[in-house]
């Protein structure tokens, strides 16, 4: 696995087409790169879209490779517009454009609740530790979590996520008495969502294959487009979409699942929780 922070998941998807492009062509790097004015080592971060390839560039790279696909433009104008999240600050290193572009959440959470199900009194409990924060950032923070939040209800662009929440983390006090109640009563309401399969870990299964943490894996409408593997950690974030690690990150879900309770099983213990843990005292 890399450490280093994914680019922008506009540029990967552009840049993976445009190298489909240039293999289909019968070029190698070495000698598309001098044709279309580029270094080798340009042309290369292009293709893994760590730099942005304009317009006029696509439509060079497509007269070299004899091949004329006007999605590729759309690509490239999309890719140089600035996604929704920009304007509340940085982008949770690339996470969040991805979120935006994918079908389908897979998600255990570790020992904190899925983002997508949490509360905003909860969100921001979890938001302020850690590296100290200015106001206005916690608040950014809190109203992006929301706003991602809307896809589980978006008819038209709508996001399927299936989560397991680890029991422990239905037992920790994050915020107040009142708003894990809360946060709780919450997660039963989304998970009769059509979007939402929701499953609790039982403390009672013992060890399980992710004791280290939590994970997601995001898989997108365009069948081409690989799954990607994202895991946060103390110091950042690692994206991962090497076939194999994806493969084991899935088969480790499957497995989690066949361990957690069924949906209507977890409902029942996460209310109860909600008024033998956290009820009016």
């Amino acid at each position: 696995m890399s450490g280093r922070i994914s680019p922008s998941f506009r540029r990967r998807r552009l840049g993976r087409r445009l190298q489909q492009l240039r293999e289909r062509s019968g070029l190698s790097l070495d000698e598309a790169a001098p044709r279309l004015e580029k270094t080798r080592s340009s042309l290369h971060r292009i293709e893994k879209g760590e730099t942005r390839a304009d317009v006029h560039l696509i439509k060079s790279m497509m007269d070299l490779y004899d091949h004329f696909d006007p999605e590729l433009l759309a690509l490239a104008r999309d890719a140089a517009k600035q996604g929704w999240w920009r304007q509340f600050g940085p982008d949770g290193q690339g996470y969040v454009g991805a979120e935006t572009e994918a079908a389908a959440v897979l998600e255990f959470g570790g020992l904190n609740t899925p983002g997508l199900l949490q509360t905003e009194d909860y969100a921001r409990a979890i938001l302020s530790v850690g590296p100290r924060k200015t106001e206005e950032r916690l608040h950014n923070d809190v109203t992006v979590r929301m706003i991602r939040q809307q896809r589980l209800t978006d008819r038209e662009h709508s996001l399927r996520l299936t989560a397991i929440v680890d029991e422990a983390a239905l037992h920790r006090e994050v915020g107040s008495r009142e708003v894990m109640r809360s946060q709780l009563r919450h997660l039963v309401e989304a998970a009769e969502l059509p979007t939402v399969t929701l499953q609790v870990l039982p403390l009672r299964s013992g060890a399980h294959d992710s004791m280290t943490g939590g994970f997601i894996v995001l898989t997108f409408p365009d069948e081409e487009e690989a799954d990607l593997l994202y895991i946060s950690h103390v110091a950042g974030s690692l994206h991962v979409e090497n076939p194999e690690q994806l493969h084991t990150a899935k088969l480790t879900f499957n497995r989690l699942r066949s361990q957690a309770l069924p949906p209507s099983d977890s409902a029942a213990l996460i209310l109860r929780l909600a008024e033998e843990r956290f009820g009016s005292s």
